[in-house]
């Protein structure tokens, strides 16, 4: 069966599913899109790796890649497989130098892993016929800028009330919302930092 590679187009807060996120992928040489429901957890690992953000402290899915690499295994792709009842099935195929071995995995997890090792994701044709989105024109808004997928959900320090600060204030609260895992508030910061350096 013929794979199609997929790539990350957006995350956003879901409208249908309280406390949940749409995480949507695109086909890479077409106009489909696959609106895939996740939690709230496996939405902030994403969007943390895709904003090259670090945490305190390690996160469960920065541990598989350490303890990955710690035995010279890496994760090769991810392949969306299935679709059952509204349920999509994944999984890693992964390589250790001699073999390859394949592990099954929640779609939402097995993202998170894939933005970690870098490796591409796929699913196939009867799976974007059947749950896939045709993209006419732009008709299908999607977000690009990560920062956003939980501005919605968490009522935190508007991004304008940062101006006031200096960049000193601005830095030292940047490092204690790290410090107690507030990436969506470390995002907002870092964002008012980045714009005045540009400036």
């Amino acid at each position: 069966m013929k794979k199609i590679k997929l790539d990350i187009v957006g995350l956003s807060y879901s409208q249908t599913q309280s406390g949940a996120y749409a995480l949507v992928l695109g086909e890479v040489s077409g106009r489909r899109r696959l609106p895939i429901i996740i939690g709230s957890f496996e939405a902030q690992a994403i969007a943390i790796e895709i904003e090259k953000m670090t945490p305190s402290r390690p996160l469960t899915h920065d541990l598989f890649k350490s303890l990955g690499q710690a035995f010279n295994i890496t994760v090769q792709e991810i392949i969306i497989y299935n679709l059952v009842d509204g349920i999509f099935y994944s999984k890693l195929v992964c390589f250790d130098g001699k073999k390859t071995v394949e592990i099954d995995a929640r779609t939402s997890d097995a993202i998170a892993v894939s933005v970690r090792f870098d490796c591409p994701i796929y699913t196939y044709e009867f799976i974007l016929s059947t749950a896939g989105i045709v993209i006419e024109g732009n008709d299908f808004v999607y977000l690009e800028n990560i920062n956003e997928t939980t501005e919605e959900k968490t009522p935190s320090t508007p991004a304008g009330s940062f101006t006031s600060l200096s960049d000193d204030e601005l830095k030292t609260r940047l490092q204690q919302a790290l410090s107690e895992e507030a990436y969506e508030k470390a995002a907002k910061i870092r964002d008012e930092l980045n714009k005045r350096k540009a400036s």
